[in-house]
């Protein structure tokens, strides 16, 4: 290979090793932004005020509903959590575990979230379920914790 292609292609694959690096030294917050599939979620974790919470040192495990999973719920569900800050913060934390806990992690059994109930967790076949919920994008890391994709919305008793 020719002195100067080699040089243009280290330069290349340091820049997206950098890139790689500055994305991956996000906070749970800033790297749901980045994902752009959990812009209701990113809404309601500002509504509920949440945000300083989750950008704070953690560790915590996020089972974030992505947009598609919201749109799911019957209409006006959301819209009036959003005007129920409480009810709202108990959904969210609802989703959160305390801990980073990676996919091949999981262990089939109940763990308390945040919010202070028990969810189900079962690892079945390479994936993970909690509640009703199927993780559909597992260990999505970020400097204070790991964010596992969902495809439902799941909600406290």
């Amino acid at each position: 290979m020719h002195p100067f292609r080699t040089l243009k292609f280290a330069a290349a694959a340091a820049a997206l090793v950098a890139g790689q690096a500055a994305h991956a030294a996000q906070d749970i917050v800033d790297t749901a932004v980045a994902a752009g599939q959990f812009t209701t979620l990113v809404a309601a974790v500002k509504a509920a005020g949440l945000v300083d919470t989750l950008k704070g040192p953690g560790p915590f495990t996020v089972f974030a509903p992505t947009d598609a999973a919201f749109a799911k719920l019957p209409p006006g569900t959301v819209d009036g959590l959003l005007k129920d800050p409480a009810k709202l913060r108990s959904v969210l934390t609802y989703h959160v575990v305390a801990g980073r806990v990676m996919a091949k992690d999981v262990r089939t059994g109940d763990v308390k979230t945040v919010q202070g109930q028990n969810v189900a967790l079962k690892a079945e076949g390479g994936g993970v379920r909690i509640n009703d919920a199927t993780v559909v994008k597992a260990d999505v890391a970020a400097t204070n914790g790991v964010i596992h994709a969902i495809d439902t919305v799941i909600l406290p008793k």
